[in-house]
């Protein structure tokens, strides 16, 4: 499992983050079909052993399905299981490392949730 990710991460990562957020964002829904591993490479001009790479982590962790000579297909309560396992890894991984910034700059946090609703 790996988080949403940033610039700096390994291609792999940011392709599987991308189809992580769009998973979670509703754009491929139970049941529908993700693009095929040539189309998302040429998108992204990523090689298409990386995107298989990706897409093979959600296969292993049972959020899509591939269904032989037709593609890949998200499996009904991927989002709903991903969204968990995103969560975690926010909690666990990335806030640490967050909130350990903010109090080495010396930010106060309910400042700047104040300052993004504002």
């Amino acid at each position: 499992m790996t988080a949403l990710n940033s610039e700096d991460s390994p291609v792999y990562i940011r392709l599987r983050g991308g189809i992580s957020a769009a998973i979670l964002r509703g754009d491929y829904g139970a049941g529908d079909q993700l693009p095929s591993v040539r189309a998302l490479a040429a998108e992204h001009g990523a090689n298409p052993l990386t995107v298989a790479k990706a897409y093979q982590s959600f296969q292993d962790e049972g959020y899509v399905e591939v269904r032989r000579g037709v593609g890949m297909f998200v499996l009904p309560g991927a989002a709903e299981r991903l969204r968990v396992a995103e969560r975690d890894m926010f909690v666990n991984t990335q806030w640490p490392r967050i909130r350990d910034h903010i109090a080495l700059l010396g930010l106060d946090a309910g400042e700047l949730l104040e300052r993004e609703a504002g």
